[in-house]
């Protein structure tokens, strides 16, 4: 097993592979101290103020003179980020090779939509009817059967006592949830006197199937349980009218997530992620990459790959608009890595960043949508989101995404309401998580697959768990939402 990669010639450091000893030599430079898995050694000499390079682009700046060998964190470097910055639309755009056509094996709906699973969902429109919710889905799992994968409720706390763009949020977020094509039924739990009314929530959601979505409003029902389960019978039988066809993975949306990262998150399961995210778009599909955040300081990896000029002022319009959003709250842009991403070897969050849009390939992006909105356009996708775990995987379901890709060196059990696939960037984690991840992406740093080679193991399985396969997170039941706000609570 190699002990250190140098991944861009440009670089002054290389990252460690696993705990490296003091003494190990690499490339000529002999550790002066021990380096820990993910952190980075000093290939160079450097002076204070110089910049310190990494995936061949400036991660920060040395705080302190820096002798070949040294271990480089928190302690001798530090972040070159400030506020919102000019960027100028130079393209350089790379399509990748065709790729011959996939399949999987899913649900074609009514309205011509595909779902990967064929599921009965309660969306409360207001936090005060979530235990209605989650007793409803106790109560009512017999109607799981059939080709019914499950029943299942998304509670959070809002619906009521919000304003402004936060109400409207909400209201659009859980919308979109209905109309995702994994449920193949829907019961929207209303109380009746909340803010989120009926009528905004059916004028949110526009046209419906009737036979797909029912509602239902606690406060006009003698019994709710009664009535809510009369409403999930006939849910039920609809859904179990549909069966797993063949279909194009052209027809697959899927969004890309990481957390709990650490220094080979972008050396092993972001690119690896990024190979499968070109290999679909390659044949015809759709990959999601959000964490607005978490792409601060990786501009160069993203501005001049827009399709066009329009889409690249979006991209600038979204980059700038999340750091007015730090600034307006007086937060600094740079609040991030977190404790767990520094203790794993992110340093600063040009860093995290540069490991970050890893995911997104090396494809055109295609489009750039807002919170809440769905993907139209086939291709790579910029989403505004925060780097928040549950905020940003619940965005990316709403969007359309059949199935979120969440990569993470640390661990982290949380599941989306659409399947959540975790892949870990290092042996140890999937060895000591193993009830947690799904795919070990480690054995690039072990040296047993190339990148490519992992990339396509990656494709395998999804299309695998896009015709049924369960993630663990699924095996475990373990689904939830949280809804993006920024004002006040009344």
């Amino acid at each position: 097993m190699p002990d250190f990669i140098h991944i861009h010639p440009l670089d002054n450091v290389a990252v460690a592979l696993h705990a490296v000893p003091a003494g190990t030599v690499f490339e000529g430079v002999t550790a002066a101290a021990d380096i820990p898995q993910g952190h980075k050694m000093a290939l160079k000499p450097l002076n204070e103020g110089d910049q310190v390079m990494k995936y061949g682009f400036s991660i920060g700046h040395a705080t302190q003179g820096i002798l070949p060998g040294q271990w480089v964190h928190t302690h001798n470097m530090k972040t070159n980020l400030s506020g919102e910055m000019e960027y100028t639309y130079d393209p350089k755009l790379m399509h990748p090779a065709p790729r011959q056509p996939e399949t999987f094996r899913g649900f074609r709906r009514k309205d011509g939509k595909v779902g990967i699973r064929n599921e009965i969902w309660i969306i409360p429109t207001v936090g005060c009817v979530n235990d209605v919710a989650k007793a409803l889905v106790r109560e009512n799992q017999d109607l799981v059967a059939g080709t019914v994968d499950g029943l299942y409720t998304f509670t959070h706390p809002f619906g009521c006592s919000q304003t402004g763009a936060d109400h409207a949020q909400t209201r659009k977020l859980l919308a979109a949830l209905v109309r995702h094509p994994n449920a193949a039924g829907v019961l929207v739990l209303s109380l009746g006197c909340e803010n989120l009314t009926h009528e905004q929530f059916l004028a949110e959601l526009g046209d419906f199937d009737p036979n797909r979505v029912k509602f239902l409003t606690c406060q006009n029902s003698t019994d709710e349980m009664a009535d809510c389960r009369l409403l999930l019978e006939e849910l039920a039988d609809y859904a179990g009218t549909f069966r797993r066809e063949e279909i194009p993975a052209s027809e697959l949306i899927i969004g890309m997530k990481c957390g709990g990262s650490d220094g080979l998150s972008g050396i092993t399961a972001n690119p690896v992620v990024g190979r499968f995210s070109d290999m679909l778009v390659a044949m015809g599909g759709s990959t999601v990459l959000t964490e607005v955040p978490e792409m601060f300081g990786a501009e160069g990896f993203l501005m001049d790959r827009c399709i066009d000029e329009t889409v690249f002022r979006k991209a600038v319009d979204m980059i700038n608009g999340f750091k007015a959003y730090f600034l307006r709250h007086n937060e600094v842009v740079y609040e991030n890595p977190s404790p767990g991403n520094k203790a794993g070897g992110i340093t600063t969050l040009e860093d995290k960043s540069c490991g970050c849009v890893q995911k997104g390939g090396t494809a055109p992006i295609m489009d750039v949508i807002g919170y809440g909105d769905a993907v139209t356009t086939k291709g790579l996708n910029m989403l505004y989101g925060p780097g928040n775990d549950l905020v940003s995987a619940t965005a990316l379901t709403a969007a359309g995404a059949h199935m979120v890709l969440f990569t993470t060196g640390r661990g982290t059990p949380f599941g989306a309401p659409a399947p959540t696939m975790k892949i870990a960037t290092n042996t140890p984690l999937a060895t000591k998580k193993a009830g947690w991840i799904d795919f070990n992406a480690g054995v690039v740093a072990d040296g047993t697959r190339t990148l490519d080679e992992a990339g396509e193991d990656l494709m395998k399985l999804v299309l695998e768990v896009a015709s049924g396969k369960q993630t663990r997170t699924e095996e475990k039941g373990y689904r939830e939402i949280s809804i993006f706000k920024d004002g006040v609570v009344l």
